[in-house]
């Protein structure tokens, strides 16, 4: 029943999408969407709170959207404090739409409604979380239509096709899921169909969930996870799902774009991570990284920009930053995929793993990138290195890979595993399936030779191969040509010239006798 409901959810959301997108771009359309579904969860779930809190308190017929504004004042308070938030009842999401075909002022009350909610977090601990999350759902836009009454005419389709969304109405934690769900798979809509930009801030689910599994092999509890480069966050809410998100102790990531910052801040709500649990930071990583008072990090998974371009040594102030000094160069100015990788590093607790995607270059390639490999390898961080199939990824083709890091290994090698064979065709991308996810993660844990799939390499033969990390250097490739016993080709290849020689002749008698005729 539960994938059945997630396909018809799908269905849904597919329809409201193209029905409603019209003249809006899909990129732009993204963010009313997402914003207006954000919007709905809110409302639903400060509700659920408050109304909860009265039953069992044997006020079994309150209902807080019935209140009237002043009378739910009493409970503001309570409501920010817990919620991070507060949100009129006049301005819950399903007070709004059912007034909202009437409402010649619409957008001008949404913009009211969305500015209220960030005020109420101002001056508190939630501020910082709240901050900004509405600001890119412009709904005096000119996108939505060049005449108010055409925007408001968008808004009104938009409010209640999310409101006739089927996302639950008990509030059960599958209807909470459910939310999450719509918003991720909004997300992986729009990234499909945005191509490159698209991809630069969603990481396949299947992948997701192998970074987290890697990172929390052994454990069913961890301190706190990481992100340096969060995107809409899927990765780092990739642990609630894989250990539950009363095992995660907090959830930490920053992200350079203020759209996707906003996306990844909506999405810890939408998936009911509370405000106190998630520390999403706006900013560049390698240049200000914002989180220096909370790592160590006992998981980091990451899927980073690939061969982004960055400050490197033309910023004297970075080859003795802490993060890069310890490799005695920095990431070329053009490339800084292992910029990234020595930041977390750093970050990295002692007993903890690193999951990174890396573009393949970063594997084999010379000078300052080589100098790092060296760096990684003779101190014995390298734990894993894992062959990606191609075309996983939106916006790209390209095989990508995995580095697994570890602080505290036992042994002085590392495993390769080349799963580029593992994978479904799904649509038109390539996928994981749970079996591709299980015979990677059982590589992992097993830690042994399997031929064609898995090798176990010493350090030493890592660096007397160039420190060479490509996994096809160490992983043999299964030979699927046919095998070909050539005595027995030659045999038959004789039989065929006498049998074609013995043709000639009977051809050359029948010749000759027509000759003869004829003569």
């Amino acid at each position: 029943m539960r994938e059945q409901q997630r396909a018809e959810l799908h269905k849904t959301i597919w329809q409201v999408a193209n029905d409603l997108r019209g003249s809006v771009d899909g990129c732009d359309f993204k963010s009313y969407a997402l914003g207006i579904l954000f919007y709905r969860f809110i409302s639903e779930n400060l509700t659920k709170f408050i109304n909860e809190g009265e039953w069992e308190a044997g006020n079994t017929d309150f209902d807080f959207a019935r209140l009237s504004d002043e009378d739910a004042e009493a409970v503001r308070a309570d409501m920010v404090d817990e919620k991070g938030m507060y949100i009129k009842p006049s301005e819950l999401f399903e007070n709004v739409r059912r007034r909202a075909a009437s409402n010649e002022n619409l957008n001008e009350t949404l913009e009211t409604i969305f500015r209220d909610i960030e005020g109420s977090a101002v001056g508190t601990e939630s501020e910082d979380d709240i901050k900004g999350l509405f600001d890119d759902l412009n709904v005096n836009s000119a996108k939505l239509g060049n005449t108010v009454a055409r925007r408001n005419e968008k808004l009104v389709k938009l409010l209640d096709a999310i409101g006739d969304l089927p996302l639950g109405g008990d509030y059960s934690e599958n209807s909470i899921d459910l939310f999450g769900d719509a918003y991720e798979y909004l997300m992986q809509m729009y990234a499909s169909s945005a191509g490159k930009s698209g991809g630069e801030y969603y990481t396949p689910q299947e992948v997701s969930e192998l970074l987290a599994s890697i990172t929390t092999m052994g454990k069913t509890r961890v301190n706190k996870v990481y992100d340096p480069a969060a995107g809409s966050g899927s990765l780092l809410l990739k642990f609630a799902k894989v250990l539950g998100k009363e095992n995660v102790g907090g959830f930490y990531g920053q992200e350079i774009n203020l759209t996707t910052y906003n996306l990844a801040r909506i999405n810890m709500f939408l998936h009911d991570i509370n405000y106190e649990k998630f520390h999403i930071a706006l900013g560049d990583t390698l240049i200000d990284p914002k989180h220096w008072d909370d790592e160590p990090f006992e998981a980091i998974v990451s899927n980073p920009p690939y061969s982004i371009k960055w400050d490197g040594d033309a910023n004297p102030l970075l080859i003795n930053d802490p993060r890069f000094a310890p490799a005695g160069v920095l990431a070329p100015k053009s490339k800084a995929d292992l910029a990234f990788t020595m930041h977390m590093l750093h970050w990295l607790a002692t007993d903890g793993t690193a999951a990174i995607v890396e573009f393949p270059g970063v594997l084999y390639r010379g000078g300052a990138e080589k100098k790092i490999r060296k760096y990684l390898i003779d101190n014995n961080y390298v734990d894993a290195v894992i062959q990606l199939p191609s075309d996983l990824f939106f916006g790209t083709t390209i095989g990508t890979c995995v580095i697994v890091l570890k602080k505290s290994k036992k042994t002085n090698d590392i495993l390769f595993v080349d799963a580029s064979a593992e994978f479904v065709r799904v649509g038109n991308k390539n996928k994981l399936d749970p079996n591709n996810l299980q015979k990677i993660l059982q590589a992992l844990e097993v830690r042994e030779h399997q031929d064609y799939f898995a090798a176990v390499v010493p350090n030493s033969a890592i660096a007397e191969n160039d420190y060479n990390l490509a996994v096809s250097s160490y992983v043999e490739p299964e030979d699927t040509r046919e095998v070909i016993d050539i005595r027995e080709l030659n045999a038959r290849i004789e039989q065929i010239v006498a049998r074609q020689s013995e043709l000639r002749a009977k051809i050359d008698a029948i010749v000759a006798d027509l000759e003869g005729v004829t003569s």
